[in-house]
């Protein structure tokens, strides 16, 4: 197949993206958290999982105007687990850089956030104190890190990076970067990053580390047998409760996308997408990656195909459905562009996009609509 002709082809077709990756349903029946949870994954998915502040406008518009408690898939498991603060980043316990002796958690389960000191090594705290801290910018055009010398508690430190740039700085990516070693060298010895812990898990086993708490200190200790709602203020900040009580709640629908479990080539995998779905999915958005990503997880090889392939005779990369590739998310030191050479993302680490050759067989993920 000549698919360096596929784009022109391509250009008058539909993009299913157009449509979310997922949809927020509210449900006004009154029932427990495992009830809800039950009637969410017969009926939808599951109880609501939201991995930003876009999903979380997006819940709240789904309760038009009713103002009550819902429940949402987030639950206390009573372990705690170490997470950035950066939605789609995911920690590493492999893959750390404690100062000698930490996390010591001194304080009998209360020092679950991080600050650096001097020599970029990790140590926890309690998420009280107040410390500077170091924001995150997304947009490449702009100043990458920056050393905020105001004194804040680490949820006050996160809040203000969200609203000013990205969020707190998360990863060893970020944190092995020249330009914030540059950036460290005026901070003070305690500077809050992005690291924090708590014992909170969706229902769906998706890792978003995305929370939004009215009380963010008190949900940072265990509290077993409690479950998540989206409170009545217009912000929809989460309390806790009891989980037998009964209350409506908010499930989700993700059933635009599919990870099949089968090992073809890029071309196969197409033509069946194409035969039995839409087509090969489709990543346009930092968003979608973060979705897609979760699904990717599942599969039982190291890489998936996407609907991602190189036009030689174009001398461009661009997806199947006719969208230009403007969102890339592509590993460092890729070989170089050649012919016969598609997209595949990494199902584990930090899920980033490798050229393979067509001919590789990886699992897959369809779009179905």
């Amino acid at each position: 197949m000549q698919w360096n002709l596929v784009l022109f082809i391509l250009m008058g077709q539909s993009c299913f993206i157009n449509c979310q990756l997922y949809e927020f349903l509210y449900i006004n029946k009154d029932m427990n958290w495992t009830e809800a949870q039950q009637y969410c994954r017969e009926k939808h998915t599951d109880l609501a999982t939201v991995s930003n502040m876009a999903d979380m406008k997006r819940l709240l518009s789904t309760r038009a105007g009713d103002k009550r408690e819902a429940w949402i898939g987030l639950k206390d498991h009573g372990n705690r687990t170490w997470y950035w603060s950066l939605p789609g980043v995911e920690f590493n316990e492999r893959e750390t850089n404690w100062n000698p002796g930490e996390p010591s958690d001194v304080n009998n389960g209360n020092e679950n956030c991080g600050y650096l000191n001097n020599d970029l090594r990790w140590i926890d705290t309690g998420c009280q104190h107040k410390y500077h801290f170091l924001c995150y910018n997304e947009t490449k055009r702009t100043q990458k890190y920056h050393l905020i010398r105001e004194k804040k508690t680490w949820q006050e430190a996160q809040s203000y990076c969200r609203e000013k740039h990205t969020d707190l700085i998360s990863g060893m990516k970020q944190l092995q970067d020249g330009e914030l070693k540059e950036v460290m060298k005026s901070a003070d010895n305690k500077t809050y990053f992005g690291l924090f812990r708590d014992t909170w898990r969706w229902s769906d086993g998706s890792s978003f580390s995305f929370r939004h708490w009215q009380d963010w200190l008190n949900n940072q200790e265990i509290n077993s047998g409690r479950c998540a709602v989206a409170g009545i203020d217009d912000e929809g900040r989460w309390k806790t409760d009891s989980c037998n009580l009964e209350k409506p709640f908010i499930c989700y629908n993700a059933d635009k996308v599919i990870l099949v479990q089968e090992n073809k080539s890029w071309e196969d995998a197409l033509d069946y997408c194409r035969k039995y779905h839409v087509d090969l999915v489709t990543i346009t958005s930092l968003d979608e990656q973060r979705w897609i990503q979760e699904k990717a997880k599942n599969a039982t090889t190291d890489y998936v195909w996407m609907g991602l392939h190189y036009a030689c005779t174009l001398d461009l990369w661009f997806w199947v459905n006719d969208k230009m590739v403007k969102y890339e998310n592509w590993a460092s030191e890729q070989p170089m562009d050649d012919c016969d050479m598609s997209g595949a993302m990494e199902t584990g680490g930090e899920h980033q996009w490798r050229k393979k050759n067509d001919s590789e067989k990886f699992n897959f993920i369809c779009s179905k609509d």
